[in-house]
C-alpha cells in the first residue's frame, strides 16, 4: 500500500523533501475513503494532497496526519457536494468528522484553510468527480465561430481537437483509473 501511494505521489510531481509526510497524509485519506466512500474519492484527494505538498512552504509540514486527511476529504467532499443527500456516495460532516476521528470544527477549519490557500472552488476540474464534470453543462460549452455550443455535439475530431486545447475536460484518462 504504501509502495503505491508513494508511486501516485511521485506521479503528481509531489516534491522528494514532501513525499514522506504527503504519503501519510494520502494513506489516512485513502482508508476512510475506501471505507466510507469510493476510490474516486481517495483519488482526488491524492491530487489534492499533491497540490498543498507542492505550495511552497507547504502547509502540510505542521498539524496532526488525520486532521489533514479530514480537512482534505472535507475539501474535496465541498466541491463534490458530499453533503447533499441526493448525492452518492453522501456523508454528513458530523459523520465524516467521525469516521476520521477528528473534531468537525477543526476538520471544517482545515478544509477551509485548503480552500483558501489553493483558491479552490465548485466545479474545480481536476477536483471534481468524472459524473459530475458529465452532468456539469457549462463544462462542455465552447465557443466556435461566434456560437456558444455543447462540445458533446460536436463531431470527434472537433471534441479531441477541445481537448488538446484544454478547452473541455479530458476524462478518458480517469474514466480508466
Amino acid at each position: 500500500m504504501k509502495e503505491v501511494v508513494e508511486s501516485r505521489l511521485k506521479a503528481l510531481k509531489v516534491p522528494a523533501t514532501m513525499r514522506e509526510r504527503a504519503s501519510e497524509v494520502v494513506e489516512v485519506a485513502d482508508e476512510i475513503c475506501a471505507a466510507h466512500l469510493d476510490r474516486e474519492y481517495g483519488e482526488l484527494c491524492g491530487v489534492l494532497v499533491a497540490r498543498l505538498a507542492r505550495k511552497r512552504p507547504s502547509p502540510l509540514q505542521r498539524g496532526g496526519v488525520r486532521i489533514w486527511a479530514a480537512g482534505v476529504i472535507y475539501a474535496i467532499g465541498q466541491i463534490n457536494f458530499l453533503f447533499d443527500r441526493t448525492q452518492n456516495p453522501h456523508l454528513t460532516a458530523d459523520e465524516l468528522a467521525a469516521c476520521a476521528g477528528v473534531a468537525k470544527s477543526t476538520m471544517a477549519n482545515k478544509a477551509a484553510l485548503i480552500c483558501r490557500a489553493l483558491d479552490l472552488d465548485a466545479y474545480e476540474p481536476e477536483l471534481t468527480r468524472v459524473a459530475m464534470i458529465e452532468q456539469h453543462p457549462m463544462a462542455w460549452i465552447i465557443e466556435v465561430d461566434g456560437f456558444l455550443v455543447d462540445a458533446r455535439t460536436l463531431p470527434p475530431a472537433f471534441q479531441d481537437e477541445a481537448r488538446r486545447l484544454g478547452l473541455i475536460p479530458d476524462l478518458q484518462p480517469r474514466q480508466a483509473a
